[in-house]
């Protein structure tokens, strides 16, 4: 019986350690280059294991577009020193982050600089 659990032990160990990398993986969005957007924040999400921003921002039709934009979880958000008040629904912020490889209109966002004129990283 102990031999049984001792292997089944190791192999949630194995399995939970070679899956926890693929979950993180940014490969769907270009991650050798930024784009430059500024918008007005519609809402905001922050959770674990991601939080989201959904910035509207002119589109080079002058439209407005909504953007989905990634960010890291609030635990990590909270270690750089990013809380709920960093950042509200109504606020104009610029950010650099790196567009979805299919062009859409969602990035996972590097960096934010919020109204308070503070650049800071979000991943």
């Amino acid at each position: 019986m102990k031999s049984k659990l001792l292997t089944l032990a190791t192999l949630v160990g194995v399995f939970t350690a070679f899956s926890a990398p693929a979950h993180h993986s940014h490969g769907n969005y270009l991650m050798t280059e930024y784009k430059h957007l500024t918008g007005v924040v519609q809402n905001i999400h922050l959770v674990n294991p991601h939080s989201w921003l959904f910035v509207e921002v002119s589109g080079e039709d002058g439209e407005a577009v909504v953007w989905a934009v990634e960010t890291a979880g609030v635990n990590g958000l909270a270690r750089q020193g990013i809380t709920e008040d960093t950042v509200k629904a109504g606020d104009t912020v610029s950010m650099r982050c790196h567009q979805l490889r299919d062009g859409s209109n969602g990035c996972l966002l590097g960096w934010l600089t919020s109204p308070d004129g503070i650049e800071r990283e979000w991943d």
